[in-house]
């Protein structure tokens, strides 16, 4: 069950911003050829008229071309259409592009796939016109350092599951922003499947239990959801679909994790080091904002000539103070040579109820300490 009382205190503020690569795979050979620019455009894994397009570009679709369609069917939608085989080392080189640009304007919180990835707003970058201009930044940067024919839609909103909605919701280029005052309303001109998690078999679940439309899944209470769906899943539908945090709020696994790709001027030692005691702060932030508490902590630091990680087992702990010293004792073992990347791990988690700290032992009034410095930082930034 979704606790509701530990989410009312994460909905309301712009927690997420979600950014969606437009047309990604045709977006990087119109960007590497320019005789391809302005033309219909798919990518195909092979020549053939049985294979099938797995991206066609902007022009490509306003012929109803789209992914998955069979290349002889889409040369008849589109007789001047334009084959091209997939190059995956292409678009990989690119998506590396794509992150290290972002993280110029803002820590990647979550790369969800080749052509998507999500970041958290903290502090002031929840306010809607600061959390528009990161965008906007965003944007510049990856048409700076990837190509102007990189494109992308940002979703920002009170969670994950909305921002990426919100992505959908104008394309190409598009930049959504959907606050808690905004809903239901904001969402009732999208049909069921424009939503993530709802695909035609769902759907037909949905429509047995008299769900048609967006209003009509607004009107249904959590349980009904939940029997609706088959599932918790509905419940969490519930609580995602009004704006609730869900996702950090209810953490299923035994880690909680921050990571971060090096931007070229923190590529060193003192780099390294000073992104991984930003992101030490940022997960401890995370652990007390969820009420859990870190029995170990894993640190690394992938270079491009050596790696390096590093184990250490802690008190059960969720203030940064203490996290930090034992970050520092690690530190001292260090051995990886040009950093490219950063991240810190926290394993075996326990709730607070299940921790009964000694009377001698600071980290309790460590933590609360930390938890009145998130407060500010929440409220200031």
């Amino acid at each position: 069950m979704v606790d509701e009382n530990l989410l009312i205190q994460h909905q309301g503020r712009l927690r997420s911003l979600f950014l969606d690569m437009n047309a990604y795979f045709a977006s990087v050979e119109q960007q590497l050829n320019p005789e391809l620019r302005g033309k219909p455009v798919i990518v195909v894994p092979t020549q053939g008229e049985n294979t099938s397009a797995i991206a066609a570009s902007y022009e490509a679709k306003r012929f109803g071309i789209k992914t998955g369609t069979r290349v002889g069917d889409a040369m008849q939608m589109c007789p001047d259409l334009i084959c091209v085989r997939g190059n995956h080392k292409a678009y990989t080189a690119f998506h590396r592009k794509v992150i290290a640009a972002a993280e110029r304007i803002l820590p990647v919180d979550k790369v969800c796939s080749i052509d998507e990835m999500r970041f958290r707003l903290l502090g002031s970058e929840s306010e809607p016109e600061v959390a528009k201009t990161l965008a906007r930044r965003i944007k510049a940067a990856i048409a700076e350092d990837c190509g102007e024919f990189l494109k992308c839609s940002v979703g920002i909103a009170p969670n994950h599951f909305l921002s990426k909605t919100a992505t959908d919701m104008q394309k190409p280029d598009g930049l959504v922003v959907i606050e808690t005052k905004d809903l239901p309303h904001a969402l009732y001109d999208l049909k069921l499947t424009d939503f993530c998690g709802i695909n035609k078999r769902m759907l037909v679940r949905l429509n047995s239990a008299g769900i048609f439309t967006t209003p009509q899944l607004f009107q249904r209470s959590a349980p009904e959801l939940t029997k609706a769906f088959g599932s918790i899943v509905g419940e969490r539908y519930w609580f995602a679909i009004r704006g609730y945090d869900v996702e950090d709020a209810e953490i299923k696994n035994k880690t909680l994790s921050q990571s971060h790709v090096l931007p070229p001027d923190l590529r060193n030692e003192e780099g390294a080091r000073q992104v991984l005691l930003r992101l030490i702060h940022k997960a401890a932030a995370r652990l007390r904002a969820n009420g859990k508490w870190a029995t170990r902590m894993s640190v690394y630091v992938k270079g491009i000539k050596r790696s390096w990680a590093a184990d250490y087992s802690l008190p059960a702990t969720q203030d940064s103070l203490t996290i930090t010293e034992a970050f520092l004792v690690l530190w001292e073992k260090r051995n990886f040579e040009r950093p490219l990347q950063a991240g810190i791990v926290f394993n075996g988690l326990l709730d607070g109820d299940q921790v009964t700290p000694s009377l001698f032992d600071a980290t309790v009034e460590r933590a609360a300490f930390s938890s009145a410095l998130d407060t500010v930082n929440q409220r200031f930034g």
